[in-house]
């Protein structure tokens, strides 16, 4: 031990240790449940070779309960650097084979360590969750902790990419570190967040509920919205993630990974099946996925939250390699109708987009915001007033097109010119109007309609009047005459305008009057 050999061996024997620091049964048993090891995962998501371990010989100080002869190095977590497709991304990963990834002082200051330094080095940060939660033993030092977790997320909020996996068990304070961060992904059947569980719940409400039903993958999918992505397992999980740093910059000070590839703006018979999509009545559906699509290089559309709000798309495309976020109502559910969740996913989504520097296009197909006495008590007025604030406050490139409707108060939310849209075009099938014509003639006509006399009259006159509606408002030329409308195009050039427009965006500078933040109604 005196000797260099035996130090280098010492040496040698710690790395060792530190590698294995979990126990063959607890290994076992987490592979037994599908589930990879910290380090597994950390090999999946980095470069072969890339990574470099910070802090693995810490570990923890305490002396209660018996802890102080159960002092494994790395104390449950495993943190790092290391590159994803060549760019430098920090990580760290629980691990549930120690201590149960509980978090306790030195589990939450490498945690803060690894936040620290990606913040100082400009680049993203993974964090890998699969814990027991707080490491009752340490007690307040723990909770400690989590707020230091919170407030490093929160300060790296905007300036550096944060994707939290969630690939086990996240229960109470610890699930607001993946609340804050700007993407959450999920495992199908082996993730849980919650913040208490089924017992106390049981105990105090008298709600009988299962972990799945409670706060597993599917329902923070679908119905909380909490989670960005469905992963079938983890291999699946981790792919996403990768895939989901291509489109994102190192941090907000840089543009996002560029793929150059010079588009044909020359209309093809592909572009020509978009003047075909709409169809004649305005109450017949179409699926927006098709219009996204044609206009995206390879027609790939990287969704986000597609289970939540699905009356809505957001996600990310490339248009001449460069990364592009999408929003777009979806005319297949609730005839693209926005409600409560659809403004707030698609608020969160522009703000992430506006953050990082990646330009917005906006598809709009609604006919308004969703009518109900649930949704006003639920507070469609202030939550759907975030997508307004989040489009006004954006200074990225923003195009939006019109294929359809743009009826009322959904019009000026959906990225209008009047909220600060750079481009905004519409197809000859769009309709731009406070109303729908049957509704306008209901209210504009209603005299004239009731003194028409029998009900044939009455119908008869509706129908012209209704027409003559549609021929006067119900089109895109009005607002075109007034430079609502920048362009009026067909459908198949769609392609082609956007790739000039954003050629001619790149350049945009706009800048916001200064303030120490602003007030959105949260």
């Amino acid at each position: 031990m005196h000797t260099t050999a035996g130090k280098l061996a010492d040496l040698r024997r710690r790395i060792e240790e530190a590698n294995h620091a979990g126990s063959a049964r607890a290994v076992e048993k987490q592979h037994a449940k599908g589930k990879l090891t910290a380090r597994e995962r950390i090999e999946l998501l980095l470069d072969e070779g890339s990574f470099v371990e910070l802090d693995e010989f810490a570990r923890h100080r305490s002396t209660d309960f018996g802890m102080e002869h159960n002092r494994p190095y790395g104390d449950g977590v495993v943190t790092g650097y290391g590159t994803v497709d060549g760019r430098p991304v920090a990580v760290f990963s629980q691990d549930f084979t120690v201590l149960g990834g509980s978090l306790g002082e030195v589990f939450g200051q490498k945690i803060m360590k690894v936040m620290d330094f990606a913040l100082k080095t400009g680049c993203p940060v993974v964090g890998i969750n699969d814990s027991g939660g707080a490491r009752i033993q340490e007690g307040v030092m723990a909770l400690g902790m989590y707020g230091e977790i919170f407030r490093r997320n929160t300060h790296a909020s905007g300036v550096i990419p944060q994707i939290s996996l969630v690939v086990g068990p996240c229960a109470g304070g610890a699930v607001y570190s993946p609340a804050i961060t700007d993407f959450t992904v999920m495992v199908d059947q082996t993730s849980h967040m919650f913040i208490t569980g089924p017992d106390v719940i049981k105990t105090v409400t008298g709600e009988d509920v299962g972990f799945e039903e409670l706060g597993g993958a599917r329902t923070h999918n679908a119905t909380s919205g909490v989670a960005h992505h469905m992963a079938g397992d983890e291999k699946d999980a981790i792919e996403y993630v990768k895939s989901l740093l291509s489109y994102l910059p190192s941090n907000n000070l840089s543009e996002p990974p560029v793929f150059p590839e010079e588009a044909d703006l020359e209309p093809t018979d592909e572009d020509r099946e978009l003047d075909v999509l709409v169809p004649d009545s305005a109450n017949q559906p179409y699926d927006m996925h098709t219009v996204v699509e044609h206009v995206l290089d390879d027609a790939d559309f990287f969704e986000t939250q597609p289970l939540f709000a699905p009356n809505i798309l957001t996600g990310f495309g490339r248009v001449e390699g460069h990364p592009v976020g999408i929003v777009a109502n979806q005319p297949m559910q609730f005839a693209g109708c926005l409600d409560i969740d659809a403004s707030e996913k698609a608020a969160r989504f522009v703000r992430t987009c506006d953050a990082f520097n990646v330009p917005v296009l906006t598809f709009v197909d609604v006919p308004g915001f969703l009518p109900g006495v649930g949704q006003e008590h639920e507070g469609i007025i202030r939550r759907g007033a975030k997508l307004i604030y989040a489009y006004a406050e954006a200074t990225v490139p923003l195009i939006t097109v019109i294929t359809r409707k743009a009826f009322g108060g959904a019009y000026d939310v959906m990225g209008s010119k009047h909220l600060g849209a750079d481009l905004n075009l519409a197809w000859p099938t769009a309709q731009i109007a406070v109303m729908g014509a049957q509704g306008a003639v209901n209210i504009l006509h209603r005299r004239t309609i009731a003194a028409a006399g029998d009900g044939a009259a009455q119908e008869e006159t509706r129908a012209r009047l209704i027409q003559e509606y549609e021929d006067t408002l119900l089109n895109p030329y009005t607002a075109a005459e007034r430079g609502y409308v920048d362009a009026v195009i067909m459908p198949s050039e769609t392609r082609s305008h956007l790739v000039r427009g954003l050629r001619q965006l790149r350049t945009k500078r706009e800048s916001l009057p200064p303030k120490k933040h602003g007030n959105i109604p949260l």
